[in-house]
């Protein structure tokens, strides 16, 4: 027997932790929409931006890039997103939401505040702190382990 104890083990906590708090969320756009949790971030991000590349995708959030390209693809079969390619850098695809993806995140954002103030309820007064100490660590490991894997956790 080892002295390992998964239970214990920060990386499988957060894992876990994450998997938990997207199931949570992600069963609402799933019901709703049909869409994977890479679908939803890839259309979570482009509601921050009028068009976005592939490559700031995959950056931002975490996801390699063809799976990136995968959610984009099905997103633009739904109708959710359309794809140009970038006049500038041919080889960069650009993609936006189409009208029926900007009305899917007007309806998911009020569900989405919802269930993020139920997470905040459930910290309680440490909500802030809590918040405070996950950007602190996200920062830190960005500065410190340039080119990880995100996909490959625990």
């Amino acid at each position: 027997m080892t002295s390992f104890k998964l239970d214990d083990f920060l990386p499988y906590q957060l894992a876990v932790l994450s998997s938990r708090v997207s199931a949570g969320f992600s069963s609402h756009y799933r019901k709703a929409y049909g869409i994977s949790v890479s679908e939803w971030r890839v259309v979570a991000h482009l509601s921050q931006a009028d068009s976005v590349s592939v490559r700031e995708i995959h950056e931002r959030v975490d996801m390699d890039k063809p799976k990136v390209s995968r959610a984009a693809s099905r997103l633009e079969a739904a109708g959710y997103v359309t794809k140009t390619v970038n006049p500038q850098d041919r080889r960069l695809v650009e993609l936006s939401l189409t009208p029926k993806g900007r009305e899917m995140i007007e309806v998911l954002t009020p569900i989405a505040h919802a269930y993020e103030a139920q997470l905040s309820a459930l910290l309680g007064d440490d909500d802030t702190a809590f918040r405070q100490r996950v950007v602190a660590l996200i920062a830190k490991l960005e500065r410190e382990t340039p080119g990880n894997d995100p996909e490959h956790t625990d």
